[in-house]
């Protein structure tokens, strides 16, 4: 079995929850402190021996490219001053993988983004990760899905158990065998109502594909609304016996979601070892304030 070292990552959608910052700046890269969230996703794939990530851009993601791109001016800059720590920061946006772009001019569905990075990934498996689903883990999340992909030889799901109705906004895996966190997945029913869930396991963003997956978008029809639906092609595969479902390791935010971005910056400020005591010692003092 060929070592999976490709990654794509769809950044499509509006962002219109994030309204008016999203007006000018993709919601993809917006800050968690001071890295952008699509930044944390490209090195939780580098981490996990991805050496090749295609980013495919909906309208108006100029500014992704420009993050993953080269600044001669600013890095000249920076060299001139003897900013030399802030040189490698800014190097690091760009060197640790091949990262290429793809464009969706039009929102055809997350099924025809997919479809995109056919060319780049070839007959190879790779994986897959939404472009707002931030997940925080000391064991790299697409590399626990490559190693269970490993075992299995079947394209791979990424879930978690979600016990809070809020279940209910996610695609759904039913399951049968299995077992250590690894099952059989028959299918991913989206966003299914609270009396009619088939598991309590959420899929959180994250895959590893097998390239049948191309064929099996190929083969769907449209909806009404002129879209192809990623979902569909992965419940084809999973009729015939090509998925499982893998429960990671990790904490995952929501970033397509106010809190789910606030929730994020918190943590993420009080694992620093730069200034996480101070933040906490912060946030004690101002919680009775408040």
């Amino acid at each position: 079995m060929s070592e999976i070292t490709k990654a794509v990552i769809p950044c499509g959608g509006m962002g219109t929850r994030f309204l008016p910052i999203t007006k000018a700046v993709p919601k993809e890269i917006l800050p968690v402190i001071d890295t952008p969230v699509l930044a944390y996703i490209v090195n939780e794939a580098i981490d996990s021996g991805i050496t090749d990530i295609m980013i495919v851009l909906g309208r108006g993601k100029t500014a992704i490219k420009q993050y993953f791109t080269p600044t001669p001016a600013l890095e000249d800059a920076l060299y001139k001053a003897g900013k030399f720590e802030f040189l490698e920061i800014v190097k690091k946006t760009y060197s640790r993988a091949n990262v290429v772009f793809a464009r969706q001019d039009k929102p055809r569905g997350s099924g025809d983004a997919v479809m995109k990075a056919r060319k780049f990934t070839g007959n190879e498996p790779f994986a897959l990760a939404w472009g707002d689903d931030l997940i925080y883990s000391e064991n790299p999340v697409m590399g626990q899905l490559i190693n269970a992909h490993k075992k299995t030889g079947k394209c791979v799901l990424g879930v978690q158990t979600v016990n809070t109705d809020d279940i209910t906004k996610y695609g759904v895996a039913k399951i049968s065998d299995g077992g250590e966190r690894l099952y059989n997945c028959d299918a991913v029913i989206e966003k299914p109502p609270l009396s009619e869930l088939p598991s309590r396991l959420a899929a959180l963003g994250r895959y590893v594909l097998t390239p049948e997956i191309y064929d099996e978008i190929s083969a769907l029809k449209p909806s009404l609304g002129g879209e192809i639906q990623f979902t569909d092609a992965l419940n084809s595969m999973c009729g015939k016996d090509k998925v499982c479902a893998y429960d990671f390791i990790g904490r995952r935010y929501d970033m397509g979601d106010k809190f789910g971005a606030l929730q994020a910056t918190v943590e993420y400020g009080l694992r620093s070892p730069v200034f996480g005591e101070k933040l906490k010692d912060y946030l004690k003092s101002i919680v009775g304030e408040m």
